[in-house]
């Protein structure tokens, strides 16, 4: 029983260092000394992916009326407005495309828009946030020593009685000899699991603290909701009109994963591509065109791919999708661009909030 104890802490120990080692390899690097954030939407994409920064250019264009409500969720451009960034001019853009003008349906489609999906991978290349699944192997990693070193502790009941049993001599149980290593290694397992699922660096927690101290007397819904998301926002006329597109948009995105899901197998089995999803949550959207998500999947061209705000949905595809490729019923992947595209509000990846 000693050298059973032995090589259980010995492999409880090795466990944990390889994985601590891989989580902190999987982090991407910092370009510079101090990478910083050049403006509001780089922060809106780092507190809350791209439903923030389509949430801040929607407060925006609501509360100077360059975006008029003309009833429960249907929006208008007032004639003659103008946008003022990416983010607006994404809006401005998916209104174009949707002419029933429902805000989830414009929200959902700005969020694809490649200038908003761009901003994620630029933050990306200079080390301030990692690209969809980039520590997944390592969080599956923690989740089987979670369960291993849970089996061990139940298991260590029995062979307590047995060791007792074949030598009734004082000896100190077995169950104590590795109770310490094995809850150290479901503890030391769930932390490591909760840091390979962060989507900042240390850098990129660093830059948006900078930020939001940069703002911290400005209280413009459209600057609070930046640099906090919808829980910055105070307005309640303006809560009272994305609050709903929020929920409209999660809803689109259901019903655009279950259309996916339910042509995924006849697509793959008569051209070899597939749009499926493999998404357990609904949340953010980004199309990362990073090499580092590729493991994700692709979707659009080579090396992008579709993945949950926390890391946990994918879009995949057995060769990419081309112009002439449809993945699903209304949605279409581009190929002129390495994030999803959709002229209904559905695209080819998974969909977010």
């Amino acid at each position: 029983m000693n050298v059973l104890a032995l090589a259980i802490w010995i492999a409880v120990c090795v466990s944990t260092l390889v994985l601590a080692l891989g989580v902190r390899r999987s982090r991407p690097r910092p370009v510079g000394p101090a990478p910083r954030l050049h403006d509001l939407s780089e922060a809106a994409f780092m507190a809350g992916g791209p439903g923030a920064v389509v949430d801040s250019a929607l407060v925006s264009l609501l509360g100077d009326g360059r975006l008029m409500v003309g009833g429960p969720g249907i929006v208008a451009l007032r004639p003659g407005a103008r946008a003022g960034d990416i983010a607006e001019r994404a809006v401005f853009e998916a209104l174009r495309q949707a002419p029933s003008g429902w805000l989830y349906q414009v929200r959902y489609a700005a969020m694809l828009d490649p200038a908003v999906q761009e901003t994620g991978d630029a933050l990306a290349a200079r080390g301030l946030l990692a690209v969809p699944g980039s520590g997944r192997g390592w969080r599956r990693w923690a989740l089987a020593q979670i369960v291993v070193c849970t089996v061990w502790v139940v298991a260590s009941l029995p062979l307590t009685f047995v060791a007792l049993a074949l030598d009734p001599g004082p000896q100190v149980p077995f169950v104590f000899k590795v109770l310490p290593v094995l809850l150290a290694g479901i503890v030391l397992g769930g932390v490591l699991s909760a840091r390979a699922r962060w989507r900042l660096t240390p850098a990129g927690r660093a830059a948006l603290r900078e930020m939001r101290t940069h703002y911290v007397n400005d209280r413009t819904p459209h600057v609070q909701t930046a640099l906090f998301g919808l829980k910055g926002l105070r307005d309640p006329h303006l809560r009272g009109q994305l609050v709903p597109a929020v929920r409209g948009t999660r809803l689109a995105a259901a019903q655009a994963r279950g259309a996916r899901r339910g042509s995924a197998s006849s697509s793959s089995s008569s051209s070899g591509v597939s749009c499926g999803s493999s998404a357990d949550v609904l949340p953010v959207v980004w199309c990362a065109g990073s090499d580092g998500g590729s493991s994700s999947g692709s979707c659009g061209s080579s090396g992008s791919s579709c993945s949950g705000g926390s890391g946990g949905s994918s879009c995949s595809s057995g060769s990419g999708c081309s112009s002439g490729s449809s993945c699903s019923s209304g949605s279409s992947c581009s190929s002129s661009s390495s994030s999803c595209s959709s002229s209904s509000g559905s695209s080819c990846g998974s969909s977010s909030s």
